[in-house]
């Protein structure tokens, strides 16, 4: 009976041994080396996020920090899913880097192509040879969620909507937006067109860098046409949520009800992504949920008021026999309220360098730490050059010495 145990336990041990070598050998596929969308799942995004504490209804959810780009809370944060017209947020970030740029001005015309006039769906309803400012398409766009005035201003910038598209997609490489692939400019479903919250979180606080935009994100209602054209903003939280700076609503039978949430109390934007909610109602419901939560918990604190005490380091076979250091500590960074006075800095500096040392040569670290986590990093760097002692330079600073001091 113990020999035949022992024999059990051996022919298990082997085979055991032999799954991990076929493993290493010939890469059988785990979570961790996937291919891309492999683990995009909801029982993959599941087991990686927390309990949803919140009881959002959404299929996934984000909200970000805009100042520092931390997440706060997730859901599915990585699922790819179809974003309707919450696409916009990107033509709207090439829209508005073409301005300041000046590739494009706010008064200059725009015509309408047969190709923009025959987008559907949400619309101002452009005629072909129809003519409108910048201005006005970025209105159309953002407050009435316009598809046409959407691509008759990618067509004005690329010179063609596939042009566009294209630019969208390496500007959302760019960002590190891993998960998106753009099929158009305006969100109208279509196979392969998929982002996540994540990345949608990412292309927003993008957007708010361009503080122009909330011109127009902010608006509630307003006309076109001289008047002939009602808009009136499909993003309810404007105006009955406190703080609400937009930004995109976005519904399609495919997304579901989208909206990608901004607000900003007491100089802290937060962002608020969801996906796929139930119905209107729900998505404005758990946009409210994730900003409550959101400010509720969190406060930016200026690290500039951090003191740091850096001291001379020693420098072997310098000239100067020591350098000064400094380290540009400004900026903010996001903690639990009530716990910025408690960031730590932590100088990591060498006992000693060796010559050469160059002015602004980085020569170390400092590190601001909360509960053992590094909140924020910068550069130590020497305040002056130190050259290697040579006999010229021993010689030129002798002379120095001698006739000059």
């Amino acid at each position: 009976m113990r020999k035949r145990n022992f024999q059990m336990k051996k022919a298990t041990a082997f085979a055991l041994a032999l799954g991990i070598i076929c493993a290493m050998v010939f890469g059988f596929p785990t979570t961790a080396n996937a291919a891309p969308g492999e683990n995009n799942t909801n029982e993959s995004a599941e087991t990686k996020q927390p309990a949803d504490s919140l009881g959002l209804t959404a299929k996934a959810a984000v909200l970000m920090n805009a100042e520092t780009g931390k997440i706060i809370y997730s859901v599915n944060e990585n699922q790819q899913l179809p974003e309707a017209s919450i696409t916009k947020i990107m033509t709207m970030l090439l829209v508005f880097e073409a301005l300041d740029e000046k590739k494009i001005t706010m008064e200059e015309s725009v015509t309408c192509s047969e190709y923009a006039a025959s987008m559907g769906g949400s619309q101002i309803w452009l005629e072909p040879g129809e003519t409108m400012t910048v201005h006005e398409l970025i209105k159309a766009a953002l407050v009435g969620s316009a598809n046409d005035a959407c691509v008759a201003l990618g067509e004005h910038i690329a010179g063609s909507n596939e042009a566009f598209v294209s630019m969208m997609n390496a500007r959302a490489e760019e960002l590190g937006m891993t998960d998106t692939f753009y099929c158009n400019c305006t969100g109208l479903d279509a196979d392969g067109h998929v982002t996540s919250a994540k990345d949608i979180a990412i292309a927003s606080a993008a957007l708010l860098e361009h503080e122009k935009v909330l011109e127009y994100t902010g608006i509630w209602m307003d006309t076109l046409r001289d008047g002939k054209l009602q808009l009136t903003n499909t993003n309810k939280l404007i105006k009955h949520y406190n703080g609400a700076i937009g930004l995109k609503t976005g519904t399609t039978s495919k997304a579901g009800c989208c909206i990608s949430a901004a607000a900003r109390r007491e100089g802290m934007t937060m962002i608020a992504v969801i996906l796929g909610a139930p119905d209107s109602k729900s998505r404005f419901a758990d946009a409210r949920k994730l900003l409550d939560h959101g400010f509720a918990k969190c406060e930016l604190t200026d690290v500039s008021e951090i003191e740091v005490e850096l001291p001379d380091i020693p420098v072997v076979g310098g000239i100067e026999k020591t350098v000064g250091a400094y380290a540009d500590i400004s900026g903010k960074v996001l903690t639990e309220k009530g716990r910025g006075r408690q960031i730590k800095a932590v100088v990591e500096l060498p006992e000693s360098l060796d010559a050469p040392v160059e002015v602004g040569q980085p020569i170390g670290i400092v590190k601001l730490v909360l509960d053992g986590e590094t909140v924020g990093q910068y550069d130590v760097c020497s305040d002056r050059t130190s050259e290697r002692v040579t006999f010229s330079a021993a010689f030129a600073e002798l002379f120095r010495g001698l006739f000059i001091n």
